[in-house]
């Protein structure tokens, strides 16, 4: 290889990736918070679990379990996203799918909250619209 090959390489021997989006990495941003929020749902409920007493011991440790999932599931989605995966698309789809249902839920009922409703709903939809835009379709295509 000659010296301006092995100045384009990175330290992985990787060609360095091409300049990203505003549409991804407005996508990606709006997916990190929404895992950091996951995760700090998990910190909450851990928090919950060691110093209150639940109605059902199985019952909390099975809600935690499934938030700390949720958490993991949608890093791997930010992370995978700021890398320009193509199977972020579903995945982050379907994460979205999974906020609307719960923020409908929050919607209504004997304790609804719709602070929270539109707190779920509106970075959901701003989600779904990004994941189509033709920028980030272009960017999340496989190579």
């Amino acid at each position: 290889m000659n010296e301006h090959a092995d100045q384009s390489l990175d330290a992985g021997g990787e060609h360095p990736p091409a300049r990203r989006p505003r549409a991804l990495l407005v996508l990606v941003a709006l997916l990190a918070a929404e895992a950091l929020l996951v995760w700090v749902a998990a910190g909450w409920l851990i928090f919950e679990l060691l110093t209150a007493t639940p109605a059902s011991m199985a019952s909390a440790a099975a809600i935690l379990v499934l938030v700390l999932v949720a958490a993991l599931w949608v890093s791997a989605i930010a992370w995978g996203a700021l890398r320009g995966r193509s199977w972020i698309r579903g995945a982050a789809l379907t994460w979205q799918l999974v906020q609307i249902f719960v923020a409908i839920g929050a919607f209504q009922g004997l304790y609804a909250r719709v602070d929270i409703g539109w707190a779920l709903l509106l970075p959901s939809l701003a989600v779904i619209v990004l994941l189509f835009t033709p920028r980030v379709l272009a960017a999340t295509r496989p190579a």
